[in-house]
């Protein structure tokens, strides 16, 4: 069961899920296959050296992986829950009516490839930015239509 689902509350509903994006994978696995290469020809002299090489890319390429996989944003009927990390967790849930802005910062390479880093503002908190996230500027769209739905609903039921 994912993070997003484990903490939702009552009469909460996900609306909107990403996570990083596929180019955090590019450095562990250019990285893992140096070092693979590295230690295939290092077997013929050191095979004690070749396998502690080997061991090396694995794990960093491991790393890699579990970094995509662990990282959740979504977007809720009554929150933002974003989280990084899985041993060091850095998660960030903000009521919908205490957000005062989403900013997605995005260069050449991110609007070609679809992601960017979504900058998070809470009323009297700072900046916190989350980087490499798939599609930023859909999440960033989504926020903004959940703020504007549960503002509607404030309204009418003021109204009522």
């Amino acid at each position: 069961m994912a993070y997003v689902d484990q903490n939702l509350i009552s009469g909460e509903t996900v609306h909107y899920r990403t996570g990083l994006h596929w180019v955090v994978l590019v450095s562990p696995i250019v990285i893992g296959s140096f070092l693979g290469l590295m230690a295939l020809i290092t077997m013929f002299g050191a095979i004690g050296l070749g396998l502690a090489l080997l061991l090396v890319a694995a794990l960093i390429v491991a790393s890699g992986f579990l970094r995509r996989s662990s990282s959740a944003f979504a977007v809720t009927n009554k929150r933002v829950t974003l989280k990084v990390g899985l041993i060091r967790r850095r998660p960030l849930e903000l009521l919908l009516n205490k957000i005062e802005s989403i900013g997605v910062d995005q260069g050449l390479l991110g609007r070609m490839l679809g992601y960017g880093t979504i900058v998070v503002r809470g009323t009297g908190g700072t900046a916190e930015p989350f980087t490499t996230v798939r599609h930023a500027l859909e999440f960033r769209r989504q926020v903004q239509a959940q703020i504007d739905r549960s503002q509607v609903a404030l309204g009418a039921r003021a109204g009522a």
